[in-house]
């Protein structure tokens, strides 16, 4: 008697048989997914030998034309790399072709593949390969598996394989991802981790090639802002792309959808809809939670622009205001000019979103933006992941090494986030990059020649850390071409139109939500040490908080709101003074908190809206030094 579980193998056994040796049809005994796609791969010599991989110089070319492609699957490579160690198997991601373009995985089973040619240069079509999950998924357009004796070739009758394919916004093979190992370790859930992947991947692609109007939507509001929206681009008025998300809450195919009049489609008052959250009425009644966003403008005298970065929904948003427009257009000037741009502004302040719709906005918009934080990289391993490194330079290293970041850079603009934070014994090395625009990975090698944009960030003063010798002069100098100082959100004049704005971003439009007046003046006093990033951690607690059409008033802020003393209430003898020095205003203002407080530091900081070691360094500085104490 059959198991359960040799009875699929005994179908396959079967099936082989009546197709291969008998030329018969075999699709009573297999999927119907396998019989066509051995009926397509019959010109296929079933005893073909496994090819070689390209050689590395056009391997480099077919990368480089799939740039985009690489740098939005890079994070869904990482991710799935982690289930593929655990269960034995390879991750492999190829193009529209079918050509593997990467592969990572367990060490166990990488010498399995390359046996079979599963490696990074051979192209696993199903002209070339027969029957395999790659080039199947990506015939059928759809994610399948291939388990064992269901491959064509009979040398990969151990393989077992799920693939998803990777469509971009019109509908176009834009690659596929690929799990496989051994038969046994590839199933259901395999296949349902790749195609959750694929979809990240397309949602990243979309936006980052997106220009014009982008409309975020979903039935269902909570959804927005993640890898399950629907995204539809809209430019000139017309619809120009769309993800399979959005082709499915509105039941179209991409053949139905693109070239559609907006107006047309989504009614005329979608042009109304930028920058806030609103429910939409389509044409037939039906309504849906949308967020228009309108991506970076094209360069003057630029045709149709290629790559757009839209702003990311949980990032810290940079207003496109009075206060940071001027600052966005003439950073963008300096930019395009080759010179290297500094953001400089407090944690939480938006510097790495204002460098999104700086690269959005440039003549680089369609290369990649590669941003690495140096301030969380460990010491040790900041030197390979920004120049690479060679197959074997330390262990642990990748089995064909690692290009390194300022390469993925090449044709767009680097982003160093927390440069300050770079080992000093590093900074030597990343100005002769900068200088003479040339890599070398770590384990020697030839250096790579590289052509991108820099833009910095950081929250310290680099003169002061060049004055206490933690940072290169002659590094700033090179980085600090042009220097943007973002403002602190207590700062901002906007800030109340900001403010409302974010609450409604923030789920306050979706759930009908008013924000009343004393909440919004309560909002806007406070000193927000943590900058927009608090800002909207606040706003979505509040929205989570409210029941659909609340009317939310100051009662419902957090205590330390309630207890901040508005920022006009600071120290009012003193402030009214026309010249008293801003030392003595910010001393005035603690020492007058601390007496309301009983002198509870915790409180006294609280009121200030600052954290507590601005008033523990106040009372620091209050005391006598040591010494100078009478007997």
């Amino acid at each position: 008697m059959t198991s359960e579980a040799s009875a699929p193998s005994v179908s396959v056994a079967q099936a082989r048989e009546l197709f291969f040796a008998q030329g018969r049809d075999p699709a009573p005994w297999i999927a119907p997914h396998i019989s066509r796609s051995w009926q397509r791969s019959r010109p296929v010599d079933p005893h073909c030998i496994d090819p070689t991989p390209m050689a590395p110089s056009l391997l480099n070319e077919r990368r480089e034309q799939a740039m985009r492609l690489l740098s939005c699957a890079q994070p869904e490579l990482d991710g799935l790399a982690e289930h593929a160690v655990g269960n034995g198997c390879i991750v492999a991601l190829s193009d529209a072709s079918g050509l593997i373009l990467e592969e990572i995985g367990s060490p166990d089973f990488l010498p399995k593949a390359q046996r079979v040619a599963l490696q990074p240069g051979v192209e696993w079509s199903e002209s070339h390969r027969g029957t395999n999950a790659i080039g199947t998924a990506l015939a059928e357009r759809v994610a399948l598996m291939v388990l064992g004796g269901e491959h064509y070739l009979a040398q990969n009758g151990r393989l077992g394989c799920a693939a998803a394919p990777i469509f971009n916004g019109r509908g176009e093979l834009a690659g596929a991802l690929d799990i496989s190992g051994e038969t046994a370790r590839v199933n259901h859930h395999a296949l349902g981790l790749v195609r959750m992947a694929a979809q990240q991947v397309e949602h990243r692609m979309l936006l980052a090639e997106a220009s014009g109007h982008v409309l975020r939507f979903h039935a269902r509001p909570a959804l927005i802002g993640t890898a399950r929206e629907g995204l539809m681009v809209i430019e000139g008025g017309r619809i120009v792309a769309a993800n399979r998300v959005a082709l499915d809450l509105f039941g179209r195919s991409w053949e139905g959808l693109l070239d559609l009049d907006a107006e047309e489609f989504l009614g005329a008052q979608w042009p109304r809809m930028e920058h806030r959250r609103s429910l939409l009425t389509l044409p037939g009644g039906r309504q849906i939670a949308t967020v228009m966003e309108r991506t970076g403008t094209a360069n003057s005298g630029a045709g149709r622009t290629g790559a757009r970065q839209v702003m990311a929904a949980n990032a810290a948003p940079v207003d496109n205001d009075d206060v940071v427009r001027p600052l966005l257009a003439r950073a963008v000037r300096v930019l395009n000019e080759g010179v290297p741009v500094l953001v400089n502004g407090e944690t939480g302040s938006g510097k790495e979103v204002f460098s999104r719709r700086l690269h959005a906005a440039s003549r680089r918009s369609a290369g990649p933006f590669v941003a690495v934080d140096c301030a969380s990289l460990p010491e040790t391993l900041i030197e390979a992941e920004l120049f690479g490194y060679e197959e074997g330079a330390f262990t642990g290293a990748r089995r064909k090494g690692m290009p390194g970041r300022i390469r993925e850079a090449h044709g767009g603009v680097l982003f160093l986030d927390e440069i300050a934070e770079i080992p000093l014994a590093l900074q030597t090395r990343l100005l002769r990059v900068l200088e003479g625009r040339v890599v070398t990975p770590l384990g020697g090698g030839q250096g790579v020649a590289v052509d991108f944009d820099l833009v910095c960030a950081t929250h310290a003063g680099l003169p002061a850390l060049v004055e206490a010798g933690r940072f290169r002069a002659d590094l700033m100098y090179r980085v600090a071409g042009f220097t943007v100082a973002l403002p602190a959100l207590h700062e901002r004049a906007d800030r109340r139109a900001l403010i409302a704005r974010l609450f409604l971003e923030s789920g306050g439009a979706a759930k009908h939500l008013c924000l009343e007046n004393d909440a919004l003046e309560r909002l806007a006093a406070y000193r927000w040490p943590g900058n927009v990033r608090e800002l909207r951690s606040v706003l979505r607690a509040l929205v989570a908080l409210a029941d659909p059409g609340d009317a939310v008033t100051a009662d419902a802020l957090p205590a330390h709101l309630q207890d901040a003393a508005p920022l006009a209430d600071f120290s009012e003898a003193t402030l009214s003074q026309p010249n008293a020095p801003l030392q003595t205003i910010t001393r005035h203002a603690i020492d007058e908190a601390l007496r309301a407080c009983d002198h509870d530091v915790a409180r006294a900081a609280r009121r200030l809206g600052v954290h507590r070691s601005t008033v523990y360094r106040h009372l620091a500085r209050q005391r006598p030094p040591a010494g100078n104490t009478k007997d």
